[in-house]
Order: structure tokens, then sequence, then C-alpha cells
């Protein structure tokens, strides 16, 4: 899978899980200690995301962090 590919897929699952419970990208943000732009960035497949904060949306979202990357290997 290309690298474009994957972050378009990652952030596709972060919009998902987002939105399924029920938070606007200010509340992720805020929740995950992280600025809006970036979130949205991360949606939009326009960042490279560091483990250190796909771990920080992880537990904002409350999921596994494997959760997260379960669309990505399709």
């Amino acid at each position: 899978m290309s690298k474009e590919n994957i972050l378009h897929a990652f952030g596709e699952k972060v919009r998902e899980l987002r939105k399924q419970k029920g938070l606007s990208q200010d509340q992720l943000s805020f929740k995950a200690s992280l600025h809006r732009t970036y979130i949205g960035m991360i949606e939009r497949a326009e960042k490279n995301i560091t483990l250190v904060n796909i771990e920080k949306i992880a537990r904002a979202l409350n999921v596994n962090i494997i959760e997260l990357f379960d669309d990505t290997q399709k």
C-alpha cells in the first residue's frame, strides 16, 4: 500500500470514529492535546502522523490503537 493510501485510510478511520463518538474536530483536538487544524490535516491525509500522536488520538477516542488501522489493511 502506498504512503498516500495509508494516510487516506487512516484519516478516514479517524473521521469515522470521531463522528461515531459524536465529537467535533475541536473536541477531539482538545481531548488529544493536539491543535484542531492538525486533526483536520490528518483526516484529509495531509499529515504523516507520529506514533506519539496516534496514541493520543486513540486515547481521546477511547479505542485501541489497532482500531485506527483496521481499514488500512485493505
